[in-house]
């Protein structure tokens, strides 16, 4: 099924799956919706199951070596991967991804890569996973969502679809929201505040808005700004603390050794 306008310059992401009555789902609402009722980019589902051979439609089957659950069929998904993004090596192919517990996990670097490939193929997993031989046969790549496992990849495509469309020109109101987002500059975000600017909670306590924000001085509100999302980041995510100080120590020598001496005095 396709959703949305199809062509050259489209952003397109293509999904296999068993349930395509899932798409688009949460992404046929909001900006997503919006865009992609107005051919920002485009959606296909194909149904895996509409490739089987048999007269069941099979498209499982009992792991060879024993074991519990099924497996989805090498021949079944060859045929609709072919069938979608064509055989490996055809150009213009795109990307073809496995959404698998064991892959890559998913962040901001590789969104924006996604974003920027026109055609994105994903297939989405069920029971104990897919036959390796089909993504070895397609060079799928695999991505994660994270350390947990989900019933299916269907959740796991909608969510990278998401994070994807976001990035797409003419999706989202304020270009320069993105760049202020956690993960951009590898910190978290900074907190937000909205009126009123003094708030009672329900414990009668009353909350107020930083001063700094009601100052209407740009320059500090930045500093600020900077501030929290260093300081969230560094108690939060000390990972990517340490990137970003690793980062920021490796701007600062390039710095150093970018500058240009002056003459020697004679």
């Amino acid at each position: 099924m396709n959703h949305g306008a199809s062509g050259s310059l489209v952003w397109t992401a293509k999904v296999l799956t068993l349930f395509p009555e899932m798409f688009p789902g949460p992404l046929g609402l909001s900006l997503a919706g919006k865009a992609l009722e107005n051919g920002v980019w485009a959606l296909e589902s194909v149904d895996i199951r509409s490739f089987a051979r048999d007269k069941h439609r099979s498209v499982d089957d009992t792991p060879f070596g024993g074991g519990a659950g099924m497996v989805m069929r090498p021949d079944v998904l060859d045929a609709a991967l072919t069938a979608t993004a064509g055989p490996p090596g055809t150009p213009r192919r795109g990307r073809a991804i496995y959404l698998s517990p064991r892959g890559r996990v998913l962040d901001q670097e590789l969104v924006k890569e996604l974003a920027a490939t026109p055609v994105v193929t994903l297939l989405c997993g069920r029971y104990e996973g897919v036959d390796e031989r089909v993504l070895d046969a397609h060079g799928l790549e695999e991505v994660s969502l994270g350390d947990f496992v989900l019933s299916g990849g269907e959740t796991a495509a909608l969510c990278l679809i998401d994070a994807v469309v976001r990035l797409l020109p003419g999706v989202m109101g304020n270009v320069e929201t993105a760049g202020e987002e956690s993960f951009e500059r590898g910190l978290l975000e900074y907190p937000h505040y909205t009126r009123p600017a003094v708030w009672t909670d329900g414990q009668g306590v009353e909350r107020s808005v930083p001063d700094i924000l009601l100052s209407g001085h740009h320059e500090k509100v930045r500093a600020w700004r900077l501030a929290e999302a260093e300081r969230i980041t560094q108690a939060r995510r000390p990972d990517l603390w340490d990137r970003y100080e690793a980062g920021r120590k490796a701007e600062g020598q390039i710095g150093k050794r970018g500058r240009r001496r002056g003459p020697k005095p004679e």
